[in-house]
Parts: structure tokens; C-alpha cells; sequence
């Protein structure tokens, strides 16, 4: 059996882009160290690179719209928020997550999410930036727990799935 077909997790992948996101996120979950490639899903590898990603976005437009632009920062967090977990929502469910549930349904479910997460991150860095912790750094330490919410409810609620893909084996 050849490479490509022993680490396809479904028939509808089709070993393209999403398939192969997958096999390098397993590949690195596998060779994370301390015992932490048993427990650490490759999915969870898969939401830190492209929330991680999607993460300088969201600080690159609040950097522009609030540092040179000059907006409120609530405002600026919150349009750098929207467009950065809209661009992360179709990045996971295509090449993370794989999902080829309605998407509708999952719309709606992630919306709910996205809103609760966002009134608490605004509450955060709004708070943390009001009583003088520069702005950048209030994002930043809000988006640290903002991280971890995420990726719980986009692997449990979000984008359901009850295994996880499997992992290359190590040689």
C-alpha cells in the first residue's frame, strides 16, 4: 500500500491540499517531545498554525486601524476579530478539520461561539488596555485563553468528529 492511501482518512480527501495539511500536522504531533506526541491531537497542531496565522492578521488590522488609523480600540479589535476568525473558520474546516458536514449548520454553531468568545476577548484586552497595558499586549494576553476555547469548541462542538485522523508511523 503506498504512502498516500495508507494515511487517507476519507474517500472524499482525494490526497490534495487538506490531505496533505493533514499528514504534516500528524507528522509533527508525532514527533512532539516529553511524551506529548501521545496526547496532543495533530488537529490541535493544525489549529495553531492556522489560528496562529489568522492571529497576525487580526493584530495586523488592529495595528492599522487603531495604531495609524486611529479608530477606537474597541472598534478595532472587534473588525480585526470578525475578519480573522472568518478566514480561520473556512481554513479549519477545509484543511484541519476536514469536515463535509452541511456548513450551514456548522455556520451557525461557530457564530454562537465566535460571539461568545468575542464579547469575552473584547472584555479582556478592553479592560487590560484601560488600566495601562499597551493595546498590543492586552490582545495578546487575551488571545492566549481566547486560543484554547477555540480549539475545544471547534473540536467538540464545531466540527464534530469521533476519532482523530491517524498519525504517520515513526521509523
Amino acid at each position: 500500500m503506498g504512502t498516500k492511501a495508507r494515511h487517507r482518512t476519507s474517500d472524499h480527501d482525494g490526497g490534495g491540499t487538506p490531505e496533505r495539511f493533514a499528514r504534516i500536522c500528524a507528522a509533527v504531533a508525532a514527533r512532539l517531545p516529553f511524551g506529548l506526541s501521545h496526547v496532543v491531537p495533530s488537529t490541535f497542531i493544525g489549529f495553531a498554525a492556522i489560528n496562529g496565522s489568522t492571529y497576525c492578521v487580526d493584530l495586523l488590522i488592529l495595528t492599522a486601524l487603531h495604531g495609524h488609523g486611529q479608530l477606537p480600540y474597541w472598534l478595532a479589535v472587534g473588525t480585526g476579530y470578525t475578519i480573522a476568525f472568518a478566514l480561520g473558520f473556512v481554513l479549519n474546516r477545509v484543511l484541519n478539520f476536514r469536515s463535509h458536514d452541511p456548513a450551514g449548520r456548522q455556520t451557525l454553531v461557530y457564530l454562537g461561539v465566535v460571539a461568545v468568545n468575542l464579547a469575552i476577548l473584547v472584555a479582556i484586552s478592553s479592560g487590560l488596555e484601560a488600566v495601562g497595558v499597551h493595546y498590543q499586549v492586552a490582545r495578546i494576553a487575551a488571545g492566549a485563553a481566547e486560543g484554547l476555547f477555540m480549539y475545544c469548541a471547534m473540536r467538540w462542538i464545531v466540527f464534530p468528529r469521533t476519532e482523530e485522523p491517524s498519525r504517520p508511523a515513526m521509523r
